[in-house]
């Protein structure tokens, strides 16, 4: 008896068992493999239309600014400074006086060799008469006239060197160095201001030579530099050099500017030169490129919720856009975000579409204690 009793509680566990399992499968019952949901999910992605709009195409270029006109101003005589006429930073035009030398000995010079000239000269005017009389030999007559040229040379030098005590500007510009002190003694040839001409700031670009048919003179550019974020400044191809150069495939362009502000000769910058512009483009946004190598893909929406993977043949590029050669419409939806994984032929779902996976939860039968 008691070993029936036995018997009869094992086989009511061993049912209640399988009863318990049978119900703990319904929550899986997504994981069904006729389900096409569960077994392929769709790849969440979000899709932006292709639009039309403008774009450029820019040659692009780094450079440090210099100017065309920068000379160094030497001293041509020797002597002590006596007075300063400029400061760094002084607006000068071109002949000004920039320093003055102590002017003694030249001043000498000057007066005696214009008394000498002055002598001959009156000897010339009173031998002249004479000799058209012929009452004077000719050799005394060319000699009183040589005598005259001589000396006329003597002061146009004794001139010069007195012209040379007072240094000037040979350019107008802006004095961006004083080298010298007051009561300095200056050597022949010492260095004595710098002087810049800002308007001749300019940018030379190195343009690859497959560039050159689409650079003409005039053309714009826009120039930027990190010391003034946020600015941007216009400028315009000045000059385009008639060579290439052989061993880089460049050819060096010349940027300069209407108005360079406060741009200043050293100043790093970044140039870009607009070489081709569109109002009305088909757009592709760089956000939707996918990189396979060199070559660009975007994967395109189709209407049964799949993607499409196309090849996009670029004719121009911007920072934000790529405009195709062909391929595209305007409307076209096109994954921008979510493609990196995709493949061609992917199921994909867009943010408003249902989550099946939840779908599949709210279905599902659950238990309660009273089951």
């Amino acid at each position: 008896m008691m070993r029936s009793i036995l018997i009869g509680t094992t086989l009511v566990l061993i049912l209640a068992s399988g009863l318990a399992i049978g119900c703990q499968k319904s929550p899986f019952a997504g994981n069904d493999p006729a389900n096409p949901e569960t077994q392929n999910p769709a790849v969440p992605v979000e899709v932006a239309p292709v639009v039309r709009g403008a774009i450029e195409s820019t040659v692009k270029s780094a450079r440090a600014l210099e100017a065309e006109e920068e000379v160094k101003v030497y001293s041509r005589t020797a002597n002590r400074v006596t007075k300063l006429r400029v400061e760094e930073g002084d607006s000068v035009e071109k002949g000004r006086v920039l320093l003055q030398l102590d002017d003694d000995i030249q001043q000498t010079q000057y007066k005696k060799a214009q008394v000498r000239f002055e002598k001959a000269k009156q000897e010339y005017e009173r031998q002249k008469p004479l000799f058209e009389q012929n009452l004077i030999s000719e050799q005394a007559f060319k000699e009183a006239q040589f005598e005259q040229k001589q000396l006329e040379l003597a002061l146009e030098d004794a001139r010069r060197d007195l012209d040379y005590t007072e240094v000037r500007a040979p350019i107008s510009g802006i004095v961006t160095a004083r080298r010298v002190n007051l009561g300095d003694l200056v050597n022949l040839n010492q260095h004595l201001f710098d002087i810049i001409d800002f308007n001749s700031i300019v940018a030379r670009l190195y343009v690859p030579e497959q560039e050159l048919s689409h650079l003409t003179i005039g053309q714009p550019a826009r120039v930027a530099t990190t010391a003034l974020k946020g600015e941007t400044f216009e400028g315009f191809i000045k000059r385009i050099a008639p060579v290439v150069e052989s061993k880089t495939g460049t050819v060096k362009v010349t940027i300069a500017f209407k108005d360079v502000g406060p741009l200043r000769p050293g100043m790093y910058v970044d140039v870009e030169i607009v070489t081709t512009k569109r109002t009305d483009a088909i757009l592709l946004s760089k956000r939707s490129m996918v990189y396979d190598g060199e070559r660009m893909f975007v994967f395109r929406l189709g209407p049964d919720r799949t993607v499409e993977r196309l090849l996009v043949v670029p004719k121009i590029v911007d920072n934000l856009n790529v405009e195709p050669v062909s391929g595209f419409n305007e409307g076209d939806l096109i994954v921008v975000a979510g493609q990196s994984g995709l493949k061609d032929g992917a199921r994909v779902r867009l943010p408003d579409d249902p989550d099946p996976s939840k779908e599949a939860e709210t279905t599902a039968p659950h238990l309660t204690s009273a089951d």
